[in-house]
């Protein structure tokens, strides 16, 4: 599959488009709009950069407990819920009066839901597409990520401008609506893809099996540490340009676009090796030029830039499902997008707390000085074993051996 026209003639592939760029959208106008309201509530970096990515703190318990059901629950039922339980939580963050340490109570329930939400999600991309296809949806997937970050980065600050925050969340609340119902009646009900119960137990037991091939775990730290503290960079631009933050996020999301774009339609496989190192280097260098306090043009383009290297994860995530054996290939993702929102998470407090006590245009320099650090430690790890390529995983396998 190598055409966006073979990808949206399969017939689940376009509401599950739907589905996912519908909550990407709220997500984003949600984030903007709380991000402002405790940054004005509060006067904080910190307190700010978490409003916006705390969430994914809470990534970590759900990897840990609940994503054994990623792959156990009907995928159309489990994707409505997840959505629907979004919806009241960012309803709920409008009321008006609530108080601070109450939002930071709803953040980590989101987070632990949302969890589950990214296993189920990407694990039915792989189901519903066949063999080959998987780079590419997972590439239009991430394009449409990008699309709506500056659409909703754009029409959130509009809002802003137009109602308070808290018409904005509320906004995001239907937002969060509409994915459900566009599951409900677009998604076929599927059956789960592993038998058993879903248990903390059983999620632990795939978490290590998972975890215990070398070639896995490099993956893993890959797609997680370095993104994670990027992430960090992004958190600080409220703070940083209070009045011009949404500009700079919209810059991340074309850069991002662009990079998932030419990833997923134009990078021969041949080549993406060499492309992956080069792309996971580029996420974050040119976030080092934020030590001089650039001005607003300049931050811009250097965000734009520097997210093109996002695409990285894009090829990582292939590589992850080509050393993943199908059965768990829902956990494995799922596992990935906990993992990352939680270094996500954990990179906008770290960058929150050095931009506490120095200021968000050195706090971005550390962070991005750190990523291209971890980036090199990981490098040895990622690269191709004899004859450069591994064999198809067998069901059940743990790992996968070079290609004699």
């Amino acid at each position: 599959m190598r055409t966006y026209q073979e990808l949206f003639r399969t017939r689940e592939f376009t509401p599950l488009f739907l589905v996912s760029t519908g909550q990407i959208a709220a997500q984003t106008v949600s984030g903007l709009a709380l991000s402002t309201l405790v940054y004005d509530a509060t006067g904080s970096p910190l307190l700010s950069a978490v409003a916006m990515f705390g969430p994914s703190l809470a990534q970590v318990a759900g990897a840990t407990t609940l994503l054994s059901a990623a792959d156990r629950l009907p995928p159309r039922a489990a994707l409505a819920a997840v959505a629907l339980v979004f919806a009241l939580g960012t309803a709920v963050l409008a009321v008006p009066g609530l108080p601070i340490w109450a939002v930071f109570v709803i953040l980590p329930a989101e987070g632990l839901v949302a969890s589950l939400g990214g296993g189920v999600r990407y694990g039915l991309l792989h189901e519903i597409l066949p063999k080959g296809g998987f780079l590419l949806g997972r590439s239009v997937l991430n394009m449409a990520t990008g699309t709506m970050q500056i659409c909703g980065f754009a029409a959130g600050g509009l809002l802003l401008a137009a109602l308070s925050p808290r018409g904005v969340l509320l906004a995001g609340a239907a937002l969060y609506l509409a994915a459900a119902a566009t599951a409900l009646t677009g998604l076929r009900a599927r059956p789960p893809r592993a038998g058993g119960r879903p248990s903390a137990a059983e999620t632990w037991r795939t978490n290590v099996l998972l975890w215990s091939a070398r070639p896995r775990r490099y993956v893993y730290l890959a797609l997680w540490v370095p993104n994670g503290l990027i992430v960090g960079c992004e958190s600080l631009f409220v703070p940083y340009a209070p009045e011009n933050a949404g500009l700079l996020l919209a810059a991340a999301a074309c850069g991002m676009l662009v990079g998932d774009t030419m990833a997923g339609r134009f990078v021969p496989p041949w080549w993406r090796e060499r492309a992956g190192a080069a792309l996971r280097l580029l996420l974050a260098a040119p976030y080092l030029v934020f030590a001089l306090h650039p001005a607003l043009p300049l931050a811009a383009a250097v965000v734009a830039v520097a997210s093109v290297g996002y695409a990285a994860s894009l090829l990582l995530q292939e590589r992850l499902m080509a050393l993943t054996p199908d059965e768990l290939s829902g956990h494995a993702l799922g596992l990935h997008s906990s993992g990352m929102l939680t270094c996500q998470g954990l990179g906008a407090a770290l960058a929150g707390a050095v931009a506490q006590h120095t200021s968000p245009a050195t706090a971005m320099a550390v962070m991005a000085a750190l990523s291209v650090a971890v980036t090199l430690v990981l490098a040895p790890g990622l690269r191709p074993g004899p004859g450069g390529a591994v064999t198809p995983a067998a069901p059940g396998s743990a790992t996968r051996r070079p290609v004699p």
